[in-house]
């Protein structure tokens, strides 16, 4: 039996959407196919979509794209064709679509600011880029205005306000003074996100006359300066020195001292104030206070707690910085402001929408003619984005129809695709907040196969070890992969290979015999391609002696052995390494050819020593340890396992942490490496101890972390080179308080056990997960795709709940969120169930069945409804028996036959069936529930084909010159007998063969008298029947003629019968498969001989292959036969010289694969495509003329001609063979056209077919019953493209939405 195996590659695609399996082709990253593949255009570089350029610099607007053939390019500028050749300033780069615009010479940036688009497009498509919106960058010039200086009294708030020029993009503000020195900030003195400079309360030393801001536009590295603004304090000293100056003694006087107040915020103003922000952006919150002392800024979330990870505080905690925001960071966010003397606060609340980001994105999708594939397109965002279609840049709507194509929503469902079904796709989901834009082509392939791994490749294995021999491949349809072992060995099968399903054929265990050539033949409709490699057996690297385990007293001598034994035409390099780590770099280490000696050895070269031998292809290693030992009488260092630690103390008690510390018990001469610490929870599991930590050896306390609800009791257990210690005993105990789950239960699924339920099943938490108390689960669920409200049910500590009375085969959304007794989990994941499946509720319709041969018929029915399959669609089942041979006329009862086509397919082929007979078949549909209704039984019948051989042959009444012949008619007539041929020759003694002898014999007779034969001669006769197709298998039997009345061996009086010469081996009949034959015979003769069977191809001048039949049996399966072949077989017994059978030749069947002419060597072919070039020579030599006479090129009625591309006939040729199409390019020639004016109408037209079997039919085909295949349908006319235009839209809504 084969096996087949998947291996992971990087460019495997096997897509599973709608209940259907697609298989999608896979083309290899080989730069040389690549190149020579059709390949619709792909969009490789493009600028941002939002393009702010420095006016004083050239703009480049990049376009990149790939395809073959290179595709061209065109664009658009404010959704209108934009001529480039028009416009000086304007060019584009060769073989590429990037604009460069000349700026520097004369142009003004603000004249080309617009929304651009680029198209690339080639024969097969039209991809396009996003809207890229031109914006020159700007850096006005602060307005001037009055400053008057700023008089404040010591401790009061101030801000100071910058009001920068608006910009673009916005410039960044800082605050310096005259001698360009940055401002010190502090949490007194700060600058607020708006650029203004805030002080919370002001100081005396905050006097001065140059606070100034500047404003740096970073596009054109420019930089913007403020008018400076003064800042004058006074202080209460020196105001009331001033006011004693102008009082007198008796006047009460003096200003307040500086006062302290609680704080106020300066910004945000009021209570409250709202934020919007997008998904994926950075979240920046301020609050600004004055007030005396300086108040310090703290922040809090409302009802949770602020994420982890992405929270930053900046600007003295007065700016609350979050990354990457998602819709879980919406709420309210408080500020509060602290000092002294109180507080202030002011909540803000928080919106994250989100601007379209993908789930899905489309993919490319490659497809040979005749297969099925799906684009699947999904967005989310806040608002829900809409999707949109385009087919190469066209609205599809509007765009021209193809048959194989079916929109539903975000999918585009493909269909029994053609060549001319290849385009470029666009999907587009946009919101409010913008838009996302993916191109994805649809390229159909139809391509011989070719065998990328080079010829010849060497691969060397070590004996006993896998080998896996690279067979890479690509063809459109993919190609079958057959393995060869020899040039004309037989198809690698059995036990002993596995061949994956990128080509490779793996041999688990490869041995001596396994070396020699492997051929790789790759083959599809479109033909065959074979390659050779080669495989070496080598024999593995051992040592064979070891180095050996050594103790050494100090200044000593030692050496270690590594003797090698290696296949003689690899080279071994041999290293040593002491505690796996390069020897030291010392002269007493001396290294042989097969050892290390050690010379004055030193504690210092204890350790470890390890022989590695390597070879190019394995490597092997041994190893020894050195002990180093003082001289005697010096006792031996006993060496053993520490000691348990004790004295085991719990201090700094937290919920959900704890402190452990201990004492080291002995370690015994060896140096404790590390502790591990266990835990016991005598709540949940008690005396079953768990893993918690470990730590270094020289540590001796731990913080370990916690889980609520967990009666802990700790132990800890000393390690070092010899072992571990015993545990320790164990701690107090410490129980930890309840909490909220932290955790939801895993592996929630939603599948129906009948058709009105949805069974909801999960992993329940485990004891120590509970967090608390009372541990149950709240199960909610709503239909999906239907605006209903979640309903939730709370359930018990078990692992399913049923939903009962469901619609049969929905879809539902599924969420378990696991609660106590103090709380809920967080908010559970949502995962997609579906109620239960029912029957299918009808019957495939329009059945059809086309009698191919004799032995195969295809049947051909329309798919149902998927509404109606109620069910995730597994296939059809076709059900077909035999209701009566068409030659006898009698009814029999006959076992049905049932064949599988999995997934959404519409036809199949019916093997193995009966020559001239009846046939009844239905179909049914079928899902994970069972089958569904059968359609109206489909008669058809099977024409005549070749009779077997007749059911015996007799030869009675020998006299001296005749023979009497009596036959029986084939046991299987498969058509109306026409007539008997009988062959016969002498045969001497020596077995050569006489002249050979043909009679022609009415169909009636069932006897036959020969005369004017030799006496006493032996003849050898051939008989087999035919039929109006052709002759049957032939069955052999041979006579002698009595001797004359003078000879000793005349028949006694009354014999009536030939005597049958001893031993015999006659009636050899074979009844052949495709890749199998069964030989059976008859034997007169001694009893317990022993059979064997002979046989090779039919004319060949190789020796006969051999085969030894086990015991007495009278049959024997030859296997391995090359399928449509003729060999010859013999049968002879062991013991007997010279004995054995006449010949007999038979054919396997051919393999299922229909054959291609190959038309580019037809004559007619060769013709029609010089006609077609020297037509457009005159074409191209006509147009030139009207050129220089002055003529224009009538674009302007091209484009009208096309304007409408859904108006336009198809034209259509009839006479188109194989898949050789004829496609013209008509291209304007207008000098420096980048884009042709029209569009090429491609005609291409093939007829192809592979054999298609089901998964599980139960005749007798072939050996193991299967049946393997696939059909390609028929590649349509691809249909005219047209031209499309929209109006302007504005730069800003461009960036938010891309139609």
């Amino acid at each position: 039996m084969m096996k087949k195996m998947s291996i992971p590659t990087s460019k495997t695609s096997l897509v599973l959407f709608l209940c259907q399996i697609i298989s999608a082709l896979d083309v290899p990253l080989d730069s040389k196919l690549l190149e020579e593949l059709s390949q619709p255009p792909t969009i490789t570089q493009q600028s941002p979509k939002d393009y702010i350029v420095d006016p004083r610099e050239n703009i480049v607007i990049q376009c990149e794209a790939k395809g073959k053939p290179p595709p061209s390019f065109s664009w658009t500028r404010n959704g209108t064709h934009f001529d480039i050749d028009k416009d000086a300033q304007v060019t584009m780069k060769p073989n590429s679509g990037t604009l460069v615009i000349n700026i520097m010479n004369g142009g003004k940036a603000e004249a080309y600011e617009g929304v651009y688009q680029c198209t690339a497009r080639n024969e097969r498509g039209a991809a396009i880029s996003n809207n890229i919106v031109i914006r020159p960058s700007r850096s006005p010039l602060w307005t001037k205005e009055k400053l008057e200086p700023n008089h404040v009294r010591e401790g009061d708030s101030l801000v100071l306000h910058c009001r920068p020029p608006v910009g673009l993009p916005p410039p960044i503000i800082f605050w310096m003074d005259n001698a360009f020195q940055r401002l010190p900030q502090s949490e007194r003195v700060s600058q607020g996100l708006n650029g203004d400079l805030y002080f919370s309360n002001v100081q005396p030393e905050d006097t001065r006359e140059d606070y100034i801001c500047y404003a740096r536009f970073n596009h054109t590295q420019t930089i913007q300066q403020k008018q400076p603004i003064s800042v004058k304090v006074f202080s209460m000293d020196s105001l009331n020195d001033t006011i004693a100056a102008n009082l007198s003694d008796t006047d009460i006087y003096g200003a307040k001292p500086v006062t302290e107040r609680q704080p106020v915020l300066l910004t945000p103003t009021g209570s409250t104030s709202t934020k919007v922000e997008l998904r994926g952006n950075v979240l920046l919150l301020e609050c600004i206070a004055a007030g005396l002392p300086t108040p310090v800024i703290r922040w809090i979330k409302e009802g949770g707690e602020l994420p982890a990870n992405r929270t930053f505080f900046e600007n003295f905690k007065k700016t609350l910085k979050i990354i990457d925001v998602s819709e879980a960071d919406s709420g309210n966010y408080k500020c509060i402001a602290r000092n002294t003397l109180g507080s202030a606060h002011h909540v803000i609340s928080v919106t994250v929408k989100a601007a379209p980001y993908w789930i899905t994105a489309p993919r490319n999708l490659v497809l040979s003619p005749g297969e099925d594939g799906t684009l699947i397109c999904r967005a989310n965002g806040n608002p829900k984005p809409s999707i949109s279609w385009l087919a190469n840049g066209v609205p599809i709507a509007i765009a021209p129809e193809d048959p194989s194509r079916k929109v539903d929503g975000d999918t585009i469902i493909f269909s029994h695709v053609q060549e001319r079904s290849s385009a470029v796709y666009q999907c587009n989901a946009s919101n409010e907040y913008g838009y996302l834009l993916s191109n994805a082509f649809v390229n159909v392939l139809a391509e011989p196969p070719r065998i990328l791994t080079p010829a010849n490749k060497l691969y060397q294995v070590i004996a006993d070890s896998p080998a896996l021999l690279d067979c890479a491949y690509f063809g459109s349809p993919k190609p079958e992969i057959e393995w060869f072992k020899g040039v004309k060995g037989s198809i690698l099968r059995g036990n002993e290979y596995i061949f994956h399903d990128n080509g490779t054929l793996e041999i688990p265990v490869a041995q001596k015999n396994s070396a020699g050539t492997y051929t790789c033949v790759a083959r599809n409709e479109l033909g065959k391609i074979q390659n050779e490699v080669q495989l070496e057996i080598k024999d593995p690297t051992m040592i064979i002696k070891q180095p050996e385990y050594k103790v050494i007293q100090r200044y000593g001598q030692v050496s270690f052995e590594c003797i090698i034994k290696h296949d003689s035409t690899l080279l071994p390099t041999i290293t040593w390494l002491k505690d796996n780590d390069e020897l030291p770099d010392d002269d007493r280490f001396l290294v042989g050819k097969d050892n290390l000696t050690i010379m004055n050895v030193t504690d210092k070269d204890d350790g470890t020593y390890t022989c590695i031998v390597n070879t190019t292809l394995d490597s092997v290693s041994a190893s020894a340890v050195l002990t180093v030992v003082a001289a005697p009488p010096t006792p031996a260092i006993i060496y053993a396992r520490p000691n348990p630690p004790f004295d085991l103390e719990l201090t700094g008690q937290l919920e959900r942490s704890i402190d452990l510390s201990w004492i080291p018990g002995d370690e015994n001469n060896s140096p404790i490496t590390n502790f591990v610490i266990e835990y016991e929870d005598a709540l949940h599991e008690p005396g079953v101890w768990h893993y918690q930590t470990e730590v270094p050896g020289t540590q001796t306390t731990v913080h370990l972390k916690l889980s609520p609800y967990v009666n802990y009791s700790f132990r800890v257990i000393a390690v070092n080179k010899i072992g571990r210690s015993q545990p320790s005993e164990p701690s107090e105990q410490y129980l930890t308080k309840s909490a909220s789950p932290d955790e939801n239960p895993a592996n929630v699924q939603g599948i129906g056990s009948e058709p009105d339920n949805l069974v909801i099943t999960w992993e329940p938490l485990k004891g120590f997960q509970s967090n608390g108390p009372g541990l149950q689960y709240k199960v909610s669920w709503r239909q999906k795709d239907v605006d209903d409200e979640w309903t939730s049910v709370i359930v018990a500590n078990v692992s399913k709940y049923i939903v009962s009375g469901t619609p049969t085969f929905v879809p539902y959304e599924i969420k378990v969120q696991a609660l106590n007794d103090l709380g809920y989990a967080p908010e559970p994941s949502e995962v997609i169930g579906h109620s239960g499946e029912d029957l299918p509720m009808v019957a495939p319709g329009n059945v059809q069945v086309h009698v191919i041969n004799s032995t195969l018929a295809k049947v051909h029915w329309d798919p149902v409804p998927l509404k109606t399959v109620r069910g995730h669609l597994q296939g059809y089942k076709v059900y077909y028996w035999k209701v009566q041979s068409l030659s006898r006329r009698s009814r029999r009862h006959v076992e049905q036959k049932i064949l599988t086509f999995r997934g959404n397919k519409t036809f199949g082929m019916l093997p193995g069936l009966e020559p001239y007979s009846s046939y009844k078949l239905n179909v049914r549909v079928v899902n994970g529930k069972g089958e569904g209704p059968a359609s109206p039984d489909k008669v058809f019948r099977t024409p005549e084909g070749v009779p077997s051989s007749p059911s015996f042959l007799k030869i009675t009444n020998p006299t001296l010159d005749s023979l009497t012949l009596e036959w029986g008619s084939p046991t299987h007539p498969n058509g109306v007998l026409t007539s008997y041929t009988l062959k016969f020759q002498p045969i001497n003694n020596t077995h050569e063969l006489g002249p050979l002898v043909e009679i022609r014999i009415p169909a009636n007779e069932s006897s036959l008298i020969l005369k004017n034969l030799n006496y006493s001669t032996r003849y050898k006769f051939y008989f087999n029947a035919q039929t109006s197709v052709g002759s049957g298998s032939q069955i052999t039997e041979e006579a002698v003629t009595i001797m004359d009345e003078a000879g000793i061996l005349r028949p006694a009086v009354g014999a009536g019968k030939v005597q049958p010469l001893y031993p015999r081996i006659r009636n050899v009949t074979t009844a052949a498969a495709e890749t199998y034959a069964n030989i059976s015979w008859e034997y007169e003769g001694p009893d317990h001989a022993n059979f064997y069977v002979e046989y090779g191809v039919a004319g060949s001048k190789e020796d006969w292959k051999k085969e030894i039949v086990n015991g007495s049996r009278s049959f024997f399966v030859l296997k391995g036969l090359t399928p449509g072949t003729a060999y010859k077989v013999r049968v002879g017994a062991e013991g007997l010289s010279g004995f054995r059978s006449s010949e007999d030749v038979f054919e396997t069947g051919p393999a299922m694969a229909s054959r291609q002419v190959d038309i580019a060597t037809q004559g007619w072919f060769i013709g029609l495509m010089c006609a077609v070039a020297l037509l457009i020579l005159i074409l191209l030599i006509v147009c030139f003329i009207r050129r220089n006479k002055g003529g224009k090129y009538p674009v302007k009625e091209k484009e009208d001609a096309h304007a409408d591309p859904e108006i336009q006939p198809m034209k259509e040729d009839d006479g188109t063979f194989g898949e050789y199409s004829d496609a013209e390019d008509h291209k304007p020639l207008k000098k420096g056209s980048r884009t042709p004016s029209d569009r090429t109408v491609k005609k291409e037209d093939s007829d192809d077919s592979l054999v298609d079997y089901g998964e599980g039919v139960n005749g007798q085909f072939n050996e193991d019953g299967s049946f393997i295949g696939q059909y390609s349908g028929k590649k349509e006319k691809e249909p005219a493209e047209g031209n499309e235009s929209s109006e302007a839209p504005s730069p800003v809504n461009a960036m938010n939405s891309f139609v």
